[in-house]
This record gives structure tokens, C-alpha cells and sequence, in this order.
């Protein structure tokens, strides 16, 4: 990590131009991640760019004997901060997701002995894995730096949106290798890679493409390779049971035969090294072709120049950071905030080669036409508040974003929004069909040039997909029967939720008959709200209630990594019908405080590898998303005072800038987009609104500074650890009267002050 300057350089606000002059890019640590589940990946990325070049700290295969590894969740993004192993540097990764793929083409620099097998992490010398050690790394954003101690091969990584750069420093050696291993994948099992083909082009230049059938069940990434010097001698290792090989059984394919194929395949390149000779490779990729990856690195990084490569992509990534400019009472908190800045432009990421081209859903190959393409949409995780976020500071991205979920729509045969896609695939993960709440944000806030007649057909039409996940009897019978679908209440508050996001997208169409039909679907959530026992409860498709329930677990009752403590408040939209149906404001505020309260035993979450209790507080879940909006609750109680007192005890608690500052996923940047606005004081409890609701901020001082060319600058008087109560807020000289932000007036620009004081006080 960047060695940070003294705190007295804290960013001050004289002039937009001096703000920008600083290197906000010292205060990120990319390896912030969580200490037990799929971490955040620390290697060499562009803002929100198609490579993410990450060291690989063991492999773990997905099933063993048959039976699901429960280690391999660990390594959804690859690296382990507490492992002493790296096996090499992949080119692809998610950010920290529950559940992974991904991986692409890992390369490994190794001298001496040629060991083509990765080896055991426990065993050294076993394969070609290597020992390092963290004293030896240095990880900031577009840099990633490591001594691979085994083989004293220093290694250097940075990366442009499309291509990868390796610099590797060698010993003398006339034994050098470079390892590309077709192979390794997240997430990995047998038969996971589906073909695998390779082209030694020249004696510096290879290209291909893998399939996989993972996560996303038809894969394909293209690839070229380009070494900065000629290798001497070059070949592989199919690990194949081949039963027919046509008639290339002529040839000795394993050694210096340029065409390499089958389903699993290691390379590797010989080289003879000076002392400290620096071998490069420059690794693009394409979801298109070969010529593809080839037009992306002509275009990216033409040159052999790393520090070039590094300084750019420093710059671009100091750019976006700058976006928000903060002041905080220590260098710790400013670190936390920018890392998880930092975090929330890792995805979405860049899907198309710098022609525009991009393969689509229905695996033909497109054109993107005014807008940028992207991909990896987690949406159950990041429509709550990352892609709100965006609204405020990614303004252009977040439009092409719904433009790419559009052109997923007119490529599914479905004809279906996004639920959660990656690289031309839809996965079908989680629950509900939230590119309607990421749509209806945009529009209400008019953040986006989509045709609204067509957003609202694809709306519609995803949201009547009557084979999926039980929406057949939600929109027959107004819930989700627990015995015909699983984690039923979950999908019934979900489903109803968008409901409403289609209502709001519907009137601003103009639209009275569609609003009408998806407000009446959005009071859903009521027919499963049993009042006897004041809990949501999952409903059997005979009308009645589940006799067997427990509102205190997590498994099997109706939810999906939550239980009916938290997961049953989840009506957004509705907050203030829900509080009354469950007591009033009084009884609600109890109910809030029973939940952080009251500790829940280990047999509730055991087996649900989500929920850790590095991410919980008493029955509150912080670790996992269907809770984020809970804290903020209280506004709506006669106590707002404790959603100041919660939220500012979870950011001191559930964050720091430390390796493991993370209690959970961050599940692509929502969890770190929930520390953004919390820590400027406000957040979008409804997303399809123009609302914020206040909390209570970390920073001394922000400058938000908008595409619109206006900057909103948040103060905060009396800021301190112990002044997290709000006496007073006043935006552009008007006193806060209910508790509310609202984007519109936000987006003007301007002065938001909040007045903080040690005790509760009436607002």
C-alpha cells in the first residue's frame, strides 16, 4: 500500500482546481477485504475496467469427492490476505461476490526446474506456486507489486481497461519459464473448461480463447499474448483422456508445435535472463475474437513502457476518486472512505472492444450504438444503493449501464431484464428483478436518456416471466407459496418492491392503467404478514400460513440469507403502512432495538456461509444486504435520534482500513456504496425515489462534484467521535424540517451543513 502523507495535507476546498491537483489515490488499500469470505481482489485494474489483474493465493476446487468445498468460497475473488502462496496472476475476477467464476488465463514466471502442476499451498516445491510474503507487496489502485520468494522473481502488474501488464525482474538464469495456465479457474471443478485453443503466432506473440461452463454456463473469452522478447523454446501439456485425435497424432504436439487445443491445457515459454532482465507481457482480452484483443491492445498500450501504462492508469483512477473530495477527523477514516470509493468502480465493467463490438446474450456479436456496454450486474446486492451512488457521481456510466441491461433485453430469448449477468450470460442468482429499481432510480431522477415507452415494456415484461421463481402464483394468488417456491417471503417483499418501481416508471410515462395494476401488485407484501405473531411468515399455496416457523432463523423459513427479524421489514416503499400493521412507531422503534440487541445464537446462521459474525450486531446483519436500509428505519419512529447513533456505531465498527475492514462481501461494491452515503449523512432507503434520508456523517468536510458542473459541499459543525447526533441541517440556507434530502435539489449544488452535538435532539 502507498505510504500515506501526514493528516495536516487533508484535502481542503479553497478551489475545485487544487482538489484535483491532489493524489486522492494514496489514501486506497485495495487490500481491504473480509477475513473469512470472498475477498476483494488487490491487483491491477482501470476504473471499472474489463481486466482486473489479481494474484491467485491458492486453488481450491469446487467440489471435492463429490461433495461441495465449503473452502472454496473463501476464494471467490482469489486472494486470501492470510495465505503465504501466490499460483499465479489471472486476468478476470469478481470483487468480493458469494458466489464466483472468472479466473481467465493465469500466468505464472517461475526459473530452474519446469514444474507444470500448481502444486499443494502446503507443500513447497510441490508445483509451481510460490512463497511471498507481505513485508515483499505493495498493492495501489492500477499497481500491484510482489517477490516471489521461491524464485526471486519480482513481479510488477498494471493494467489499461482492456489489456494487462506483467513485468517480471528475473535472476540470471538460462532457465526462465513463463507458465500460462489455460486450466485454473474460480470456482473451479472437472469439465468446468469446455475447449481451449491456442495460437503461437510468431516467437513472441500467441493468441486464443477459452469456453467455460460455470456460473455463466457458456463462456467465451479471446485473448492475445505479446512477450517484449523472443522466448527460445515453448510447449504444453494437454491433461485430456483423449480417444481420437485425427491425424494430428503425426506430430509431437506437447514441443514447439504452434497450434495447442483440447479441453485442458497448460503452456509455457522458455527464456535465458540476465540479472535483473525484465521480461513483459502485455495480456489482452475480448469477448469477440482474437483480432479483437489484438485491436484493444494496439489501441490501449502500444508501447512496452510500464511505468507509462502505470502512471496513466493511476491518473484515470485519481480522477474518478476526485470525484468526491473529503476531510475527516483522522487519516484512518479518510483511508476507509476512499477505499471503499475505490471499491464501488471495480463493476460493473467495460464489455466491448475498443470498436464497440461485444458478443450479446444470444452469443452473436453486436455493436454498441451511443452508449458503452457493460456487464457483471449483481443486482440483488447493487440496486440498493451502488447503483444510486452512480446516480450522484456516475451519471454517464450509470445511463449506458441501463443501456446495457436494455440491449440484454432485446438479446433474451426471455425477453427479460438482467437478474444477475455476467459476460453474455445470464446466471439466475438471487432474487427478484431489480434492473426495474436501477431504471426507475435514473428516471425519476433524470439521469438517463432511455426510451421510457420501451423501459417500461421491458419492465413489464420481466416482471410477468411466469416461470420464474414463483411468479406465476405471486401474480395469481398476491404472494409466493412456500411449497411451490423457496425463500418465499423474500421474493413476495422483493417482487413487491419492484412492483412499485415499475409504478413510478409507469407515471412518468403517463401511464394511469400500468401504475394502477403495479401499485395494487406492490401491497403483495401484506399477504404475508401474519398479524397474530406480527411477522412476515411464508404462506403455502392452500392459504395458510407454515405451521413450522421460527422467526429467528435463517434456513428454511421462508428467506434468503435473513430471517423475519430483518429481512421482514423489508417494505421500502411502504414504511409507514408496514409500521402501523406491526404496531405503530413506538412498538417498531422497540422491535429495531430488539434486533441490534439481541444476539442470535450460532445454530440460526450455521448454515448459511453469507452470514458470518464478522457482520453482525445482535440479530442485525450488516454483513448482508437485505438489512442496509434498517438502521435508517428509526426516522420513521418518534426515536430518528438512534438511526444517528446506529449508523455512526456500524461505520466505526463494521469498517476500518485495515485487511480485513470489510464483515462481509462487499458483493460488487454495495456494501462499500452503503459506507459512501452514510458517511456524507444520508442514503437511499427508497431507490425508484427522489428521496435521501438523513443519518448522521463521518466526514468534517465533502465536495461532491457533479457532471453537471455543480459541486455540493457537506460540512459538518461540531464534528467529533461523540457529537453523532444531529441538532439542525440546513441545505442552501433552508433549515431540514422532515428528516429528508432530495436528489433534485442536491443535483443544484450548493452548501449542506449539519449541525452535530453530543445528545439526541428533536428534529
Amino acid at each position: 500500500m502507498l505510504s500515506c502523507k501526514n493528516d495536516s495535507e487533508n484535502i481542503r476546498t479553497s478551489s475545485k482546481a487544487k482538489e484535483m491537483d491532489l493524489q486522492v489515490i494514496q489514501f486506497v488499500n485495495p487490500l481491504i477485504g473480509s477475513k473469512d469470505m470472498g475477498h476483494t481482489f488487490p491487483g491491477a485494474t482501470a476504473p471499472f475496467g474489463m481486466v482486473q489483474l489479481s494474484p491467485e493465493t491458492n486453488q481450491q476446487e469446487m467440489y471435492i469427492n463429490g461433495e461441495y468445498n465449503r473452502e472454496a468460497y473463501r476464494y471467490c475473488s482469489g486472494y486470501q490476505y492470510n495465505d503465504t502462496t501466490i499460483f499465479g496472476f489471472s486476468h478476470t475476477h469478481f470483487s468480493g461476490t458469494g458466489h464466483s467464476d472468472l479466473g481467465d488465463f493465469l500466468v505464472m514466471p517461475t526459473t530452474a526446474e519446469l514444474r507444470l502442476e500448481p502444486g499443494d499451498s502446503k507443500i513447497k516445491g510441490s508445483g509451481y506456486h510460490s512463497q511471498y510474503s507481505h513485508k515483499n507487496e505493495t498493492a495501489e489502485p492500477g499497481y500491484y507489486k510482489v517477490l516471489l520468494d521461491d524464485y526471486k522473481i519480482v513481479t510488477e502488474l498494471s493494467a489499461s481497461e482492456r489489456v494487462g501488464f506483467h513485468q517480471y525482474t528475473f535472476p540470471e538464469t538460462d532457465s526462465a519459464h513463463i507458465i500460462l495456465d489455460l486450466m485454473s479457474n474460480i470456482y473451479n471443478y472437472e469439465d468446468k473448461n469446455v475447449w481451449v485453443s491456442v495460437r503461437v503466432e510468431n516467437d513472441s506473440l500467441i493468441t486464443g480463447y477459452r469456453q467455460t461452463k460455470g456460473w455463466a454456463r457458456d463462456r467465451k473469452v479471446f485473448f492475445a499474448m505479446k512477450f517484449s522478447k523472443p522466448f527460445k523454446n515453448y510447449g504444453h501439456k494437454k491433461y485430456d483422456r483423449i480417444q481420437y485425435n485425427g491425424f494430428y497424432r503425426r506430430f509431437d504436439e506437447e514441443n514447439n508445435f504452434p497450434e495447442m487445443a483440447g479441453k485442458n491445457i497448460r503452456a509455457f515459454f522458455d527464456f535465458s535472463c540476465e540479472a535483473d532482465e525484465k521480461i513483459k507481457i502485455k495480456f489482452a482480452l475480448s469477448s469477440v475474437s482474437t483480432e479483437g484483443a489484438l485491436k484493444n491492445m494496439e489501441a490501449e498500450i502500444p508501447h512496452w513502457d510500464f511505468e507509462k501504462t502505470k502512471k496513466e492508469t493511476q491518473s484515470k483512477w485519481n480522477k474518478e476518486l476526485s470525484k468526491i473530495i473529503v476531510e475527516t477527523e483522522t487519516l484512518e477514516q479518510k483511508e476507509t472512505f476512499y477505499s471503499a470509493l475505490y471499491h464501488t468502480m471495480l463493476s460493473p465493467i467495460i464489455y466491448e472492444d475498443v470498436d464497440g463490438s461485444y458478443r450479446g446474450l444470444d452469443q452473436n456479436i453486436h455493436t454498441s450504438d451511443g452508449f458503452t456496454n457493460y456487464t457483471i450486474f449483481s443486482l440483488w446486492d447493487t440496486y440498493r444503493a451502488l447503483h444510486p451512488l452512480f446516480n450522484l457521481i456516475q451519471q454517464h456510466k450509470n445511463n449506458d449501464m441501463i443501456h446495457s441491461m436494455m440491449a440484454h433485453y432485446d438479446q433474451s430469448v426471455h425477453h427479460a431484464l438482467p437478474i444477475w449477468s455476467h459476460y453474455a450470460n445470464e446466471n439466475w442468482c438471487m432474487i427478484g428483478y431489480h434492473s426495474v429499481s436501477v431504471i426507475a432510480d435514473a428516471i425519476v431522477k433524470g439521469n438517463t436518456d432511455v426510451d421510457i415507452n420501451k423501459a417500461l415494456k421491458a419492465c413489464e415484461s420481466s416482471a410477468n416471466l411466469q416461470y420464474y421463481d414463483g411468479l406465476e402464483q405471486y401474480i395469481s394468488m398476491g404472494y409466493v407459496p412456500e411449497d411451490i417456491s423457496s425463500s418465499s417471503v423474500s421474493k413476495t417483499l422483493e417482487f413487491a418492491y419492484d412492483d412499485w418501481c415499475i409504478a413510478q416508471i409507469a407515471a412518468k410515462a403517463k401511464y394511469e392503467d400500468v401504475e394502477k395494476i403495479y401499485l395494487e401488485r406492490a401491497e403483495n407484501y401484506k399477504n404475508v404478514y401474519d398479524a397474530e405473531i406480527a411477522y412476515m411468515r411464508p404462506k403455502l399455496s392452500d392459504g395458510q400460513f407454515r405451521a413450522d416457523f421460527d422467526p429467528m432463523d435463517t434456513h428454511g423459513q421462508g428467506f434468503i440469507e435473513g430471517n423475519a427479524w430483518n429481512y421482514g421489514l423489508y417494505v421500502p416503499h411502504e414504511l409507514d403502512e408496514m409500521i402501523g400493521m406491526m404496531g405503530g412507531k413506538d412498538a417498531f422503534s422497540a422491535h429495531l432495538d430488539n434486533i441490534f440487541n439481541t444476539e442470535i445464537e450460532d445454530r440460526y446462521i450455521e448454515k448459511n456461509e453469507d452470514i458470518t459474525r464478522d457482520g453482525i450486531i445482535g440479530n442485525y446483519v450488516h454483513g448482508n444486504e437485505p438489512g442496509h436500509h434498517i438502521p435508517y428505519l428509526y426516522n420513521w419512529t418518534n426515536e430518528p435520534w438512534k438511526t444517528q447513533a446506529r449508523v455512526r456505531m456500524i461505520m466505526e465498527s463494521m469498517y476500518s482500513n485495515k485487511e480485513d475492514g470489510l464483515c462481509g462481501n462487499d458483493d460488487a461494491g454495495q456494501m462499500s456504496a452503503w459506507y459512501i452515503f452514510s458517511a456524507l449523512g444520508f442514503y437511499p432507503v427508497l431507490p425508484g425515489s427522489d428521496e435521501y434520508v438523513i443519518g448522521s456523517p463521518m466526514v468534517k468536510e465533502a465536495n461532491l462534484h457533479f457532471e453537471n458542473g455543480k459541486t455540493l459541499t457537506i460540512k459538518t459543525e461540531n464534528q467529533s467521535k461523540s457529537n453523532v447526533y444531529i441538532e439542525k441541517v440546513v441545505l442552501n440556507g433552508n433549515l431540514i424540517k422532515d428528516l429528508r434530502l432530495y436528489h433534485s435539489e442536491l443535483m443544484k449544488g450548493g452548501e449542506l451543513i449539519f449541525y452535530m452535538q453530543e445528545n439526541p435532539a428533536s428534529l
